[in-house]
């Protein structure tokens, strides 16, 4: 790969094959790697959490409608 140094920026280099613009600094990388997991698990577990909420619901309108018709009968 031929690369060459982005001027003003002492960890990028240019691809000149496919003129893409790389960042070897190593722990930039980690960095946003780590962040990228983190949220990835935040979603994880706000969609979790969504998902138990929509069951409690479905769960406390049957309940009602056992205590109606125990109320009825």
């Amino acid at each position: 790969m031929k690369e060459i140094k982005v001027e003003g920026h002492p960890d990028l280099i240019r691809d000149l094959s496919s003129k893409a613009i790389v960042n070897k600094n190593i722990d930039e990388y980690n960095t946003y790697i780590s962040i990228s997991k983190k949220r990835e698990m935040e979603k994880n577990k706000i969609n979790n959490i969504e998902s138990d909420l929509s069951s409690l619901k479905d769960e406390i309108g049957e309940i009602k409608n056992l205590l109606k018709n125990l109320i009825s009968s």
